[in-house]
């Protein structure tokens, strides 16, 4: 079932988000295939939940493209995001996505012997 929020939190629309249970398979892969995206969720999973603003992360990307990753990545049922005053924060939806697709995120998050 899905969670569309929509109110409002002050100064911009709160974020919407998809239910891992609405994900289809190829979504999610499409989502962790990409190498920024990979590194955000790699970076939640070492962090505790809602401490990780969005422009915490280390990416070789602009805001506007960040915004764009953060977006799939909430459309796929990886993470959640909330405003905490002027800061969007985010929590990887480990327990969610795990039911939904059991064994994938441990898959993905395991260091890559290959990476260089």
């Amino acid at each position: 079932m899905a969670d569309h929020t929509t109110h409002t939190t002050g100064h911009r629309a709160a974020p919407t988000h998809t239910h891992p249970d609405d994900v289809p398979l190829p979504t999610a892969l499409a989502a962790l295939a990409d190498p920024v995206r990979l590194q955000l969720v790699r970076e939640l999973a070492g962090s505790a939940d809602w401490t990780r603003a969005c422009g915490s992360f280390d990416v070789p990307v602009q805001k506007a493209a960040l915004s764009h990753h953060f977006s799939v990545l909430r459309q796929a049922g990886l993470v959640e995001q909330r405003d905490a005053g002027p800061r969007r924060v985010n929590r990887l939806r480990r327990e969610e996505f795990d039911a939904r697709f059991p064994g994938l995120l441990a898959l993905v998050l395991r260091p890559d012997p290959l990476a260089p």
